[in-house]
């Protein structure tokens, strides 16, 4: 279960794409990455974020602990700037929060070597959740205490952005791949297979798919409930997880292109 906490305190936005994050302070001490449901794509940027960081842990990689972040009703009425306060009155209720990682610095690949290993999984966790935003010019991923932690996985699963009730396609082609900055390091795509994939049990997937609340699942225009619309996320990464040798020969014919 993730925690919830309530935000106490906003601190400054993090003015970064449309989403319009903030660093915020909440009722246990610490400080998070706040990702707003008022903003952008709303709450599947929530939902993608959740399923993509918890499956991210499942595989043993380091993402930044996820909370709940809960915004009362009068909360951000004193803010200044038009827009965020827009985006605060909108966001009552759960947000996203990421624990920040006070004096990380963003991974640079010219500077780091990965273990190969290590590129593979999160190469094969990218393929798995079809996400599209993890370059050279944006690596989403910081090294801190001399480790490797991932963040910002609000990119992936877009099909839910165009869904239209019908059921998504799992062998989906992904070739945004090609431009993916780990992909000259990502040497060990059947092993990453082997060892996630055993990770990757059906109970593991349903025990992170039934982390989303009701709260985000609640769309305009859906006649879904929040259970069968869980179920749909539940279908598509076990049913992309069948076809993971599809993803990995995109990656190994991608990777033969590099210069």
């Amino acid at each position: 279960m993730l925690r919830t906490v309530t935000v106490t305190r906003y601190m400054q936005p993090l003015r970064e794409g449309g989403s319009l994050p903030a660093l915020a302070e909440a009722d246990d001490g610490f400080i998070y990455v706040v990702k707003f449901k008022g903003s952008g794509h709303g709450v599947k940027t929530l939902i993608a974020e959740l399923l993509g960081g918890e499956i991210a842990r499942a595989l043993g990689l380091k993402v930044p602990e996820l909370v709940f972040a809960e915004l009362d009703e009068d909360f951000g009425r004193t803010e200044g700037d038009e827009e965020i306060q827009d985006l605060l009155k909108a966001s009552e209720g759960l947000n996203l929060g990421l624990h920040f990682l006070s004096g990380s610095f963003t991974y640079d690949p010219a500077v780091t070597t990965l273990d190969p290993l290590l590129a593979s999984k999160i190469v094969w966790l990218d393929g798995l959740i079809t996400n599209v935003d993890r370059s050279f010019r944006n690596t989403n991923m910081l090294s801190w205490n001399k480790e490797l932690w991932l963040i910002d996985h609000g990119a992936g699963l877009y099909f839910h952005y165009s869904w239209d009730g019908i059921a998504p396609n799992p062998s989906a082609s992904m070739p945004y791949m090609k431009n993916h900055v780990l992909l000259s390091q990502a040497t060990q795509m059947e092993e990453a297979d082997r060892i996630c994939s055993a990770l990757l049990t059906e109970n593991k997937l349903q025990e992170i798919v039934q982390l989303i609340p009701d709260e985000w699942l609640n769309w305009e225009l859906r006649d879904e409930t929040p259970d069968q619309l869980r179920n749909v996320y539940f279908q598509f990464l076990s049913q992309r997880l069948n076809f993971s040798k599809q993803f990995i020969k995109e990656v190994q014919d991608a990777a033969k292109t590099l210069v």
